[in-house]
């Protein structure tokens, strides 16, 4: 299921605090993050918690680098990318993952090794809200706006949160089902939307809720992951100009469930 680690007990809680701003699959866009990061309502936030695909990308070193210079302010939740960067416990099945690996310093992967799978956070006018990268059961579970309460009842029982933050999907959406309310920043470095290419999607909690975009420069990201070497560099690329629909991502993912 890939869930919390043997080593992991409950989530941390922090808090409380009063703003808090939610950033999630940023794979490595370091064009997209900087603009993000340079929004005056994230530069004044409490807290930016990272919904976990930090470094899954072109440029994961530098990614990196820029977390960590956020010192405490940054808490990050740990993605299946995540897991797959410190070095993936299968032979890999593309060139890019033992490319991604090594474009992290040997300091990288062990931030990536002690990144918890969960956190909760007291935000005020929320309370407490639990914040994982896919389902509080998985790091690679989509949660989507179609989930069936079912599901969702299972995925999320037992969590002690009034909210359930989940990243993974690539999708912005807010919703309420089988009592809960779920919200999904959505990506800043690899959306999947029907909006304009060179948006970064995320979200400011405290006291409500506020889901956020921001424009930055597609062209730079794309010229950056080539420059970089990736090996997925046109993959990449053409999911950056051309997304798949929010409609397409969601049957998919509410049939395979799954996704790595």
């Amino acid at each position: 299921m890939h869930g919390p680690a043997p080593w992991e007990g409950a989530p941390s809680r922090v808090g409380p605090v009063r703003r808090v701003a939610v950033l999630s699959d940023v794979h490595a866009n370091v064009p997209a993050l900087d603009a993000v990061l340079a929004e005056p309502d994230v530069a004044a936030a409490d807290l930016i918690v990272l919904c976990g695909d930090l470094t899954w990308g072109p440029e994961p070193q530098e990614t990196y680098e820029r977390i960590v210079a956020l010192g405490g302010r940054a808490l990050p939740v740990r993605g299946n990318g995540d897991r797959l960067a410190i070095g993936p416990s299968t032979p890999a099945e593309t060139p890019r993952q033992p490319w991604i690996t090594a474009r992290h310093s040997a300091q990288a992967r062990a931030f990536l090794a002690r990144v918890p799978f969960a956190v909760v956070v007291e935000i005020n006018g929320l309370g407490p809200v639990y914040f994982c990268h896919g389902s509080p059961r998985s790091d690679h579970e989509a949660v989507t706006p179609q989930t069936p309460p079912e599901r969702f009842a299972e995925l999320s029982a037992g969590i002690d949160a009034s909210v359930l933050v989940t990243g993974h999907s690539h999708l912005q959406f807010d919703r309420t089902t089988a009592g809960l309310r779920n919200i999904n920043p959505g990506s800043v470095g690899l959306p999947y939307h029907t909006g304009t290419p060179g948006t970064a999607y995320w979200a400011l909690l405290g006291p409500g809720v506020e889901l956020r975009a921001s424009r930055y420069d597609i062209t730079e990201a794309v010229t950056r992951a080539h420059r970089a070497g990736d090996p997925g560099a046109d993959r990449y690329a053409r999911t950056l100009t051309n997304p798949p629909t929010p409609d397409r991502i969601v049957t998919m993912a509410e049939k395979r469930v799954f996704i790595n």
